[in-house]
């Protein structure tokens, strides 16, 4: 079993950057791929990015976060991170993060375990 837990979020400017932790205990959180996941009011749970087991070798961003969103991993931490620039008022949500048995994984439902989110807010 895997807990997550979500830090980092906040409010920033628009064209701002935030770094969002998603830190790990339990079960061997190397062997876990992890995505991040948002939920906007009103709107569906959406992928944003995804992170392969192991040596993190391999990601997957949503089309809206290419190029201004990075995931990685210190799996000496058991933390995995989102990093977030040029942050659009668009991106506010809910972030959460969550481990898959799967191969990065863009469905939720593929997903195991998740964190209790983190609020993130743009606007000026």
């Amino acid at each position: 079993q895997v807990q997550l837990v979500e830090s980092g979020g906040g409010l920033v400017q628009p064209g701002g950057s935030l770094r969002l932790s998603c830190a790990a205990s339990g079960s061997i959180f190397s062997s876990y791929a992890v995505g991040w996941f948002r939920r906007a009011p009103g709107k569906e749970r959406e992928f944003v990015a995804v992170i392969s087991a192991w040596s993190g070798s391999s990601t997957n961003y949503a089309d809206s976060v290419k190029g201004r969103f990075t995931i990685s991993r210190d799996n000496a931490k058991n933390t995995v991170y989102l990093q977030m620039n040029s942050l659009k008022p668009e991106d506010t949500a809910v972030y959460y993060c969550a481990s898959s048995v799967f191969n990065r994984p863009r469905d939720p439902k593929l997903y195991d375990y998740w964190g209790q989110g983190t609020q993130v807010t743009v606007s000026s």
